[in-house]
């Protein structure tokens, strides 16, 4: 038995939740979904250009953490990419922080899971 994932904390949700190929209905294309975590680090080490450990330290994990949702996120994108299919952004187990947060992941404002949807509760 493995044991449950640590959630990790997210900075900042992302502007857009969909994108697919121009010219086709969505009900019509095979769906990924991306995690929110996995988009996170997307935008932490391809975007802003962190190292895996900084990505780390920001969400709050190990470095090799940061390593696999990367690999994982990466797949998901090349996929929806070369085979044309829906991408989604949705779920995941993380912590949003505050939208005035100085140190990321030291404020909690709503945790969020993918199992039991949101559950905002503030601190």
């Amino acid at each position: 038995m493995s044991r449950p994932n640590k959630p990790r904390f997210i900075c900042e949700m992302p502007n857009y939740h969909m994108f697919g190929p121009k010219g086709r209905k969505a009900n019509q294309l095979d769906r990924i979904t991306l995690l929110v975590d996995e988009y996170e680090v997307i935008r932490l080490i391809d975007l802003l250009n962190m190292d895996q450990a900084e990505a780390a330290r920001q969400l709050g994990v190990a470095r090799t953490t940061v390593q696999r949702i990367y690999n994982i996120a990466r797949q998901k994108i090349a996929d929806a990419i070369v085979h044309g299919k829906l991408l989604l952004i949705d779920g995941g187990e993380y912590i949003l922080c505050e939208e005035d947060c100085e140190e990321c992941f030291r404020h909690i404002k709503h945790q969020h899971n993918h199992r039991g949807g949101r559950d905002e509760s503030s601190n």
